[in-house]
């Protein structure tokens, strides 16, 4: 599987509850920035994402620009995506305009996550739940 592939299947298990951290490296110095989170260390970034996984439901992830490169075992990535879920905690649905980017390397079996960042526009912020 190639980056943009791994990228995919990314998108496909958050839309069906999987879990998430397998996607990411195991290293100290992996990240995920959320929209309202930041995850430093792989033990943070599982921990943070077996939570989403727990207390969400309903992912819908729809990708609108996603463009890929690679290059001697490192790839990158940007990509537009809408997405919206809901809180089952809070009983609350959210839906934003994003932007993702981040950067993979390849390992052994296929491709992990070394950082991604996840953010939208201010004004996507202002608006509040289900904004869409």
């Amino acid at each position: 599987m190639d980056a943009q592939a791994t990228i995919r299947a990314y998108y496909d298990a958050l839309r069906a509850g999987e879990p998430l951290f397998p996607f990411f490296h195991e290293d100290e110095h992996t990240v995920k920035f959320g929209v309202g989170e930041t995850l430093a260390g792989y033990e943070a970034v599982a921990a943070g994402l077996r939570e989403q996984t727990e207390t969400t439901t309903g992912w819908e992830v729809d990708s609108r620009d996603l463009v890929v490169g690679e290059s001697d075992g490192n790839a990158w990535f940007a990509d537009d995506v809408f997405m919206g879920w809901t809180d089952t905690d809070a009983n609350v649905r959210y839906e934003f305009d994003t932007r993702w980017s981040g950067s993979l390397l390849r390992v052994d079996d296929g491709w992990r996550f070394t950082g991604m960042h996840v953010s939208c526009p201010v004004e996507t912020l202002n608006a509040g739940p289900a904004s869409r």
